[in-house]
Formats: structure tokens, C-alpha cells, sequence
């Protein structure tokens, strides 16, 4: 049975303000719980668990809320405003304003759906850039072969410090070599899926953790493939 999420005053009461926004504004504006889940490209289940507080919102996701809503994030959420802020994102509802942190240009890299253990073999054999959908540029050093990731769950949604929230891009380097603290991606066995995990040595013995505290450690040994080592994250509010 899944553990339910422990939301903190802060993230239950921004739950509660968007609700009562959202249940204001939805005739006036013509929205429903199932179009704000196809521009959020989740179930309108997962809207609904946002709404009554059974799910904490994060950066992405407030800021879809508050452009479907028109409102700003510190409508409902001055914490996630002040963390968006702190990102150059000024409002979601303002056309000029910057959606990601400004970078500079440089080589872009596809976004990859999260595939099957399986199919993670050699990157490059893996996917047909005629059918990448998003490519996204970084300026960084890559030693292998490098491809984005859009970050689903909430394992590594830390409470405080470093965070890497559902709704996040990350940028992954497969000739890296993974050390202690690193983020990386990996498959374990018996899994269906990749998993994106901080990786922790201690006395010659590893483990992959969540940042998220909740998330038990799990040790790991040679069956476990550490496929990359995770460089940048972004957010991107526009799905454009």
C-alpha cells in the first residue's frame, strides 16, 4: 500500500488556497480539472490530489495552476513564488517575462520519454532524432553521450535544500564517472523502469537514496547499471 505524503502547514495550506481559486474561477474561465491535467500531461486524478492536498505542489506545476487560473503563484503559494523568483521566473502570467533561467546557447541534447530498463543500452541506438519531440540546448562539458530527462514522482522533492521536483528537466552525461553524492541514473534489477537516485558510498558499500526523506536507501551492487550522471536541471513552464 502506498504511504501517504505528509504535507507540511505551508504546502497544505497553498493546496487549500488554489482550491478555493480554482473552484471560483473555473466557470468564469471555463477550465476543468481535466484541462489543467492535458496541459499538465498527468490524469485529472493527480490534478484532483494537488487540489484537496494529498500531493504537495511544486514550482512546475503552481506555475501551470496560475497561468490557467491568471493569477500569480503568491496568489495561493508565496513560498513557491519566492523559490520561482529566485529562478529569474517574474510572473507566469506576463508574455515578456523570462519561463527558464537564461543560460547561454550551446549544444542541444533530445528529451527522452522514460523507457523500459530494457531499452537502455547504447544511448544513441535508443531513440530516432526524427522523433524527438523537445531538444534542449546546455552549455556544459559533456564526456559521453548526453540526453535530457522530464523528472516524474516524488522521490527526489527534498523539504529543504537541494530538490529536484516532478515537472523538472535533467540533463544526463553517460561518461561520467558516478562518486559519492553524485545524481544519476540507473536500473536495478527486477525494475521495469530507470530510477533517478543520489548515489552514496560509504565503506565500500553503495546505495541509492531519494532526496526525498521518506524514500528508504537501498543498497545496491554490480547488477545495479549506473547509466549516467545527472549535470543540470530546468524548468520550463511553456511546453512549446
Amino acid at each position: 500500500m502506498e504511504k501517504k505524503k505528509v504535507l507540511t502547514p505551508a504546502q497544505a495550506d497553498a493546496a487549500r488556497r488554489l482550491k478555493t481559486l480554482y473552484e471560483a474561477k473555473k466557470k468564469l474561465l471555463g477550465i476543468t480539472q481535466q484541462s489543467i491535467a492535458d496541459e499538465l500531461d498527468i490524469t485529472q486524478g493527480a490534478v484532483g490530489h494537488y487540489l484537496n492536498g494529498r500531493n504537495p505542489l511544486n514550482p512546475a506545476v503552481a506555475s501551470v495552476f496560475a497561468r490557467l487560473l491568471k493569477v500569480d503563484v503568491e496568489a495561493f503559494s508565496p513560498a513557491l513564488a519566492k523559490e520561482l523568483a529566485g529562478m529569474g521566473v517574474v510572473s507566469v502570467n506576463d508574455p515578456t517575462a523570462p519561463y527558464r533561467v537564461n543560460s547561454a546557447p550551446g549544444k542541444k541534447y533530445p528529451v527522452l520519454r522514460t523507457l523500459p530498463v530494457t531499452a537502455w543500452h547504447e544511448i544513441s541506438e535508443i531513440y530516432d532524432a526524427r522523433d524527438v519531440e523537445l531538444w534542449l540546448d546546455a552549455d556544459i562539458e559533456i564526456l559521453g553521450e548526453a540526453f535530457w530527462l522530464r523528472m516524474e514522482g516524488n522521490s527526489m522533492t527534498a523539504p529543504t535544500g537541494l530538490s529536484v521536483p516532478e515537472g523538472y528537466f535533467v540533463l544526463f552525461d553517460t561518461g561520467r564517472d558516478p562518486v559519492n553524492n553524485s545524481l544519476v541514473l540507473a536500473t536495478l534489477p527486477g525494475a521495469s523502469e530507470v530510477t533517478f537516485k543520489k548515489l552514496i558510498v560509504d565503506g565500500g558499500q553503495m546505495y541509492l537514496a531519494g532526496l526525498n526523506p521518506q524514500w528508504p536507501l537501498v543498497p545496491i551492487d554490480d547488477d545495479c547499471r549506473l547509466i549516467g550522471v545527472a549535470l543540470e536541471t530546468r524548468l520550463r513552464l511553456l511546453q512549446t
